[in-house]
């Protein structure tokens, strides 16, 4: 067996300064220390962090006044932190700074009158904390067809903004049907998807010609995971997304002597490491290592706890 090991994979910047945030803020405060939803989308990394003392939450008022409180790399809306102060927690701002600059996109645009437009999804985490920085004024699309569908009062005054795990391409081809629709409209030169799941992605849709199946490394909840899942298969390749080596079906190496694995970017390099293992086990193995981009992107921890 072949396997084409993608480079890069696994964790951005924005999700190893969020895990290390619950890591530092445990080592300085003690346990426990509350963080409003998953701190990223995987359940490893989740339990990993449960089991060290973090305690995760849905709702601040699961959270005793005073203590510490860490929001997610997906970031939250004003309200949540207004809800915050009048509980008197104290909170640690683990948000991406990719997601931070596309509330500040959010926040510019309402304060001009503009109309924006988010392409995401409805519901993911990351779009419902966007939102928040703009009440009123945003409206949500997630495909090509959603653009012929949506009302703009005054469409010279219109802008937009996207989800930063969403598919380039997909992404580029939903820009192109509003530009098409609204001229005038405004936005990134460049869409807001982070530069690790671009990145991610050209990575699968380079090296999934050399092989007869795709594996990604992710949770089911991670959208960037997903993405990867879906876009190896666009390019007509049989592909799987899977937590862990364990949910590997024999099955599905029949007919192939190649597969590629890779990993989304809130994944844990050992859960890629036991997938490689597993087949090891399994039979003698070409590891074929290709690197597509570099990275070599830091964000510092929060001020709260640097």
């Amino acid at each position: 067996m072949r396997l084409i090991i993608a480079k890069p994979r696994g964790f951005c910047a924005g999700v190893d300064r969020a895990i290390r945030s619950v890591e530092r803020a445990l080592q300085r405060y003690g346990t426990p220390v509350y963080v409003l939803n998953n701190i990223v989308h995987n359940a490893h990394v989740v339990d990993d962090l449960r089991a060290k003392g973090a305690v995760f939450v849905r709702s601040l008022d699961d959270v005793p006044p005073g203590a510490q409180l860490l929001f997610s790399a997906h970031g939250v809306g004003p309200d949540r932190w207004e809800q915050a102060r009048r509980l008197g927690l104290h909170v640690i701002d683990a948000t991406c700074p990719l997601v931070e600059r596309v509330h500040a996109k959010a926040r510019r645009f309402a304060q001009q009158g503009f109309t924006v437009i988010l392409i995401a999804e409805p519901g993911h985490d990351e779009t419902v904390g966007t939102l928040g920085w703009a009440p009123g004024h945003i409206r949500i699309i997630r495909k090509p067809e959603d653009v012929e569908t949506i009302h703009i009062d005054d469409p010279d005054k219109t802008a937009y903004i996207t989800q930063t795990t969403l598919s380039v391409t997909d992404c580029q081809t939903v820009i192109d049907a509003l530009r098409s629709r609204f001229p005038a409209i405004q936005g990134p030169q460049n869409a807001d998807i982070c530069y690790a799941t671009a990145n991610r992605q050209a990575a699968v849709i380079q090296l999934a010609p050399d092989a007869g199946l795709v594996l990604v490394v992710g949770d089911p909840e991670s959208a960037n995971s997903t993405r990867l899942r879906d876009i190896a298969r666009a390019h007509g390749k049989p592909a799987h997304l899977i937590p862990d080596a364990n949910a590997i079906r024999p099955e599905w190496l029949a007919n192939t002597d190649t597969v590629l694995i890779t990993s989304g970017a809130s994944v844990p390099e050992r859960l890629v490491e036991n997938v490689i293992t597993w087949f090891q086990q399994r039979g003698p193995c070409q590891i074929d290592q290709r690197t597509i981009a570099e990275e070599h992107t830091e964000f510092r921890l929060p001020k709260e706890i640097a």
